[in-house]
């Protein structure tokens, strides 16, 4: 079997069983700061909630530049390797938490040494064949979302069992057992780039927003994880309002809502990424935001649960069109000795609109309604397709992205 091959394989197996632990308990942080930490007011709970979530995006944000620069020079299976041993540390940690402070510093520091995803993202997409990437970036992207959606099912069996903290050191174990099987299986054929082609974070700075496509690129990431995280905060409420009750009916209806759309995603995002490949990842980019957009709209206007399960399961579809195609076009409009550094600053700005969007969405529902927060979602979507339209398409300069930084 190929190396490249190999290594996509055991990549996706094992960031599945890693993104299986890491959701078991984040759908659950407001029950676990409830129980464990005696924070009895709602408002409180949801507060901290909503700051010890965002935390592990906000250092992931600031030191995944710095992450990226240092894959490209010394490679990027050994900045999985960081990442995944000391996140199996924080993780196992994080369970011992005496107090909602610490509880909060642990999920800052899990942000600073983590980044095993964009750097498994960086090592795939600078081995596989360039007529190849749209397909390897979406088969990774289908099992990330496979473990994201089989989390919190286990979670919410285990949390019964054996409780919140027992969860934490649960994932600290996986998480290490995936990373020793990455160490053993993976391997990179890493060629150190020469002293010309080494630069400073500023000099990649000014390099990266120099070029016409990288830009215009990370907008779009901010836009899709923005309008995908926006909804999130509210979703439970709007399937209350829906199947007209509380407590373990809704919960499971939100845990179906959510499994069908990734479900829908897992079959999606290698056969969008295959089209991709063929086509051009722009023009599925481009479809994918547009399909994206008109199935919020309708969702904002449902009646029946199963109405919401059959429009998030199509959006799920379209969705499958979205990472894969700008991952595939961030390693096309990039040089090879360049690739870890941009999809470092890319998933800066996949932390920066994580935040923004429970943040904004879940203020809009207080001030407007939750279906406003579905329309402000669909019109995020038509100005991201709108400004994809325009960098890719109108923009002739910069309609095929494959010649690096300009």
């Amino acid at each position: 079997m190929e190396i490249w091959r190999r290594n996509l394989y055991v990549l996706c197996g094992s960031l599945f069983f890693v993104m299986v632990a890491m959701s078991m308990i984040m759908p659950f942080l407001p029950l676990y700061i409830q129980q464990d930490f005696g924070i009895e007011d709602p408002h409180q709970v949801t507060a901290w909630a909503g700051i010890i979530f965002g935390a592990n995006f906000l250092t992931a944000g600031l030191v995944s530049p710095i992450w990226g620069n240092l894959a490209d020079k010394h490679g990027r299976k050994i900045m999985i390797l960081r990442s995944g041993f000391f996140m199996s540390i924080t993780m196992a940690l994080t369970g011992f938490a005496g107090s909602l402070w610490q509880l909060l510093a642990l999920r800052l520091l899990n942000g600073l040494v983590g980044g095993i995803i964009p750097a498994s993202t960086a090592l795939v997409a600078s081995s596989v064949p360039k007529e190849r990437i749209g397909y390897a970036t979406g088969l990774l992207q289908s099992f990330i979302t496979a473990g994201t959606i089989m989390g919190p099912l286990f979670g919410g069996v285990l949390a019964e069992k054996i409780g919140f903290r027992m969860i934490f050191v649960i994932t600290g174990c996986v998480l290490l057992l995936a990373t020793l099987v990455i160490t053993f299986m993976v391997k990179e054929n890493f060629v150190p780039p020469e002293k010309k082609e080494r630069s400073s974070l500023r000099e990649d700075f000014q390099m990266i927003f120099s070029s016409k496509e990288l830009p215009a690129l990370f907008f779009v990431t901010v836009m899709i994880q923005f309008a995908l995280f926006s909804i999130i905060p509210v979703l439970p409420i709007y399937i209350s309002q829906l199947v007209g009750s509380e407590g373990a009916k809704v919960a499971l209806w939100a845990g179906i809502v959510q499994a069908c759309m990734g479900v829908a995603n897992v079959f999606a995002s290698p056969q969008l990424g295959r089209l991709g490949d063929r086509f051009g990842s722009q023009k599925v980019l481009l479809f994918s935001l547009l399909a994206a957009a008109i199935i919020f709209i309708p969702q904002g206007l449902v009646h029946t649960v199963w109405q919401l399960v059959a429009l998030r399961f199509l959006l799920g579809l379209s969705l499958g069109g979205l990472l894969p195609s700008v991952n595939a076009l961030l390693r096309r409009a990039t040089p090879v000795h360049m690739v870890s550094r941009v999809y470092g600053y890319n998933n800066s700005f996949v932390s920066i609109g994580s935040m923004l969007g429970p943040m904004i969405g879940g203020f809009l529902a207080g001030y407007v309604s939750i279906s406003g927060v579905f329309y402000m979602t669909s019109a995020f979507l038509f100005i991201n397709a709108g400004w994809v339209y325009y960098s890719f398409f109108r923009n002739k300069s910069v309609q095929h992205p494959d010649s690096g930084i300009e």
